[in-house]
């Protein structure tokens, strides 16, 4: 009989938020290290999962006590003596994103990388898992089920299937003959109906630019909450965190959909074809790519994308997200500090690890990603006169490296010259690794045209042109800033009249002109004023207070939005259409 790796997760006592796990290991070296990894795949960043790891202690399989000890952060020595070796510890897990792991009374859930201990030498066989849970609660997981136990290939596969553990009654949908789960918690999905044929006809449009999905079935965990947004991709099975409230009104609904959207299209991007850098992943440390631009900034441009050819999104809507997408582009200074690429490869130290001075120094991968991926398409069409795309790029890294065997730093670009057919090193020197600002100019081919303008106000998500009636109205005053809470300075943004006075992040807003000021209302205070005005900011910074004069500016012009062009040519027309799917009429 093969050797494999077993674990039981036991929840005795769910209110504690401990998983009990046991892992029995086959016999093999005097000394056996157990580890456990400091990042999942997918989250670039150094989570120290073994932080949250207590009580470990070993025995042989007669149930003799052998020496364990622990040798440095993430890793237990036992003196094995060539014997098979089973580990008992408790895992805490009260932390509800879905890169970590969570227990109550209510549910568990866990990701393999926060839970599972593992040695090198085992790593490449089976790895079964059995679930003692309490009564009337099912375990929900990706994995091929045997028995009683859920059967990974390998531990890299374990690390991919997080597990849902609750009393829950999953909704079910077939997507290009494939049986879908949708398992949530938090609260009921107001029309559950809805989401699971909104959910289909996305999978399905996705399946169509490939040919048909990769795996034999999938599981959607999704996570309704008070705050928060996020999701991680695995190879058959998605969590996604939503704000409850967000699935009650139209805006909301489209953004959980095309978070699902970008989750499920990593089966193909970054699950399957992925950088070579990450192949195979080194557990206990950083893994280092240039690439993620492309892995997470083109999912990211598929996303809305596949919304609109899922028939769930007009045309003019998705320029819309488009346009707002650009405009947070715009409004971003690090876009002139960090490169696309530098984005990419210290998104360890960076992306995962904001802080007020983010916005100035950094740019997020995919953010600027997406914009690349989009003016890589269209790059693609005009060189090819719209025979081809970027979903030909696609298609073509599949093809080529959809075995895992990861393409290498420069295979997106020399694939995507191919399709070109001529050399692109132009466009990706100047996107990806420069600060230039992007050259937009390939929007004509379509039609459009990418203009700009100031913000009419602090929720002015751009997209959209500016209101007629606003268009020539009194200039407004700008202060710089972005707040947290109700009175605290957050971001001092780069070159702005608040950096040039002496305004500090966390500086407590206390008055404007000597009168009482709260965070909105000091935004909107500064836009009743006009650029040159002289305005006293009175904060406590620290314990002291503070009076700052601050002389305003001008409002950025930097809410953008797609305009179409004077008088389109019918090619720009066709090659509109051939790019949304949609209609050039409907565009306006």
């Amino acid at each position: 009989m093969p050797e494999v790796v077993h674990y039981r997760v036991s929840i005795p006592h769910p209110h504690s938020h401990l998983f009990e796990v046991e892992a029995t290991f086959p016999a093999g070296p005097d000394m056996l290290d157990a580890v456990l990894p400091v990042w999942t795949p997918g989250s670039y960043l150094v989570r120290e999962f073994s932080r949250q790891v207590q009580d470990v202690s070993a025995t042989s399989p007669g149930g003799e006590p052998l020496a364990v000890r622990r040798v440095d952060k993430r890793t237990w020595r036992v003196q094995a003596q060539g014997r098979a070796v089973t580990l008992r510890y408790r895992v805490y897990a009260n932390e509800l994103t879905v890169r970590t792991s969570h227990l109550d009374g209510s549910h568990g859930y866990f990701n393999g990388a926060a839970l599972f201990l593992y040695t090198e030498a085992t790593r490449g066989l089976e790895h079964h898992v059995t679930m003692e849970a309490p009564s009337g609660w099912t375990a929900f997981t990706a994995l091929e089920r045997r028995g009683e136990a859920f059967v990974a290939k390998d531990y890299d596969e374990l690390v991919d299937s997080p597990f849902e553990v609750g009393p829950h009654m999953p909704l079910t949908f077939t997507a290009a003959g494939v049986p879908h789960e949708v398992v949530v918690w938090g609260d009921s999905v107001p029309d559950a109906g809805r989401l699971c044929a909104d959910l289909q006809r996305i999978c399905e449009a996705q399946a169509r630019m490939f040919g048909g999905l990769p795996l034999k079935r999938y599981l959607f965990l999704v996570y309704l909450t008070d705050k928060g947004r996020g999701g991680l991709e695995h190879k058959a099975s998605t969590a996604l965190l939503f704000p409850r409230t967000g699935l009650q009104n139209a805006r909301g609904w489209e953004d959980f959909l095309t978070l699902a959207a970008h989750e499920y299209f990593h089966l193909w991007n970054i699950k399957r074809v992925k950088p070579r850098a990450l192949v195979p992943f080194d557990y206990a440390q950083e893994n280092y790519t240039s690439l993620l631009w492309v892995f997470e900034g083109a999912t990211s441009y598929y996303d809305t994308l596949f919304v609109l050819r899922a028939g769930l999104m007009s045309g003019s809507r998705y320029l819309t997200r488009l346009g707002e997408t650009l405009s947070t582009l715009h409004a971003t200074p690090g876009r002139k500090v960090q490169t696309l690429a530098e984005a990419s490869l210290v998104s360890w130290v960076k992306h995962y690890r904001p802080d007020e001075h983010s916005p100035n120094s950094a740019i997020s991968y995919y953010l600027k990603g997406e914009v690349v991926a989009a003016l890589l398409d269209l790059e693609l069409r005009r060189a090819t006169d719209n025979a081809r795309g970027l979903d030909d790029l696609m298609r073509l890294l599949w093809q080529r490296h959809g075995d895992e065997s990861g393409v290498p730093e420069d295979g997106v670009e020399v694939a995507a010259s191919e399709v070109a057919g001529k050399d692109l090193s132009a466009f990706f020197d100047r996107a990806v690794r420069t600060t230039e600002e992007l050259d937009y100019s390939v929007f004509s081919h379509v039609g459009l045209e990418v203009r700009f303008r100031a913000r009419e106000s602090p929720s002015d998500r751009g997209g959209i042109p500016p209101p007629r009636a606003k268009s020539e109205g009194k200039p407004k005053g700008w202060l710089g800033v972005t707040t947290k809470g109700s009175a605290t300075v957050a971001t001092v943004l780069d070159g702005s009249p608040a950096q040039e006075a002496g305004l500090y992040v966390d500086d407590e807003l206390v008055a404007f002109d000597g009168w009482r000021v709260d965070a909105a209302g000091l935004l909107s205070r500064c836009e009743d004023k006009s650029p040159g005005d002289t305005v006293r900011l009175t904060v406590f910074r620290r314990d002291r207070l503070v009076e700052v004069l601050v002389t305003l500016g001008h409002k950025p012009v930097d809410a953008a939005w797609l305009a179409r062009v004077d008088k389109p040519t019918d090619a720009q027309k066709a090659a509109y259409q051939a790019w949304l799917g949609a209609p050039w009429e409907e565009s306006g």
